[in-house]
């Protein structure tokens, strides 16, 4: 399912105007809820990184990133973009090819609805990072979600194999796998596809991050540390000690 011709049509699909819009605003969703964590210094690991699209952000952001995907062509096309940028490896998600706490952060985005076992892929997710995880999901229960089940001939490509979540259904997986930890969740993309556009009113419509989990793309951080992980802030105003 994962040949050259899918991640053609992946990376083709971010060229088109409603692909475009959509990716902005995960792009946006993404930067906000890494927004607190440190960089300089930190390994972040994107479990199924596709074409590099999300990696080239992160690393873009600061992080020094590491890649894993299952699929030869898309990890292809993950060199082709990133170049000598990150660490790319070909692997199992639900058996990482790596130590315990070896990255600081994982992220998994769009991931967990294609693997058969996405438990197992949280507790190795959680196994190999230190701090935090970030896991993007499809919402079953958007607008967006609601039109591809009414008009399931209008669905293309890997999507058909999709398993979706809805909220709840995430929140159950991730308390499951990883316990009660801390976590936050925000969405983007409140309409349906059609309406993924620049157009008024449709960009005011879907623009804002969403904190509820009621648009099309989700996206939850869970703590790994007793307490989330936070850029600290400077002293500026802090006076010297003295004597």
């Amino acid at each position: 399912m994962w040949d050259s011709e899918t991640a053609r049509r992946y990376d083709a699909w971010f060229r088109t105007p409603p692909g475009a819009f959509a990716l902005s605003r995960e792009i946006r969703l993404l930067e906000r809820m890494t927004a607190g964590w440190p960089r300089r210094g930190q390994r972040l690991l994107e479990i199924g990184c596709g074409t590099g699209i999300f990696l080239d952000v992160l690393h873009g952001a600061g992080f020094d990133v590491d890649g894993l995907d299952a699929s030869p062509a898309m990890l292809e096309a993950a060199r082709q973009r990133m170049g000598d940028k990150a660490d790319l490896h070909l692997g199992d998600a639900g058996h990482l090819p790596f130590d315990d706490n070896t990255f600081d952060f994982c992220v998994l985005l769009t991931v967990l609805e294609f693997c058969p076992d996405p438990g197992l892929v949280l507790c190795e997710a959680a196994r190999v990072a230190r701090k935090t995880l970030l896991v993007g999901y499809l919402n079953r229960f958007s607008c967006y979600g609601l039109a591809m089940r009414l008009f399931p001939g209008h669905t293309r490509g890997p999507l058909r194999e999709a398993k979706w979540f809805t909220p709840c259904c995430m929140g159950r997986l991730l308390r499951a796998s990883l316990g009660r930890r801390p976590s936050r969740t925000r969405s983007v993309l409140l309409g349906p596809k059609s309406t993924w556009r620049e157009a008024t009113p449709w960009r005011q419509v879907n623009s804002p991050i969403l904190s509820l989990p009621v648009g099309a793309f989700c996206a939850t951080t869970v703590s790994l540390a007793d307490a989330p992980v936070m850029t600290p802030l400077p002293a500026f105003k802090a006076k010297a000690c003295v004597g």
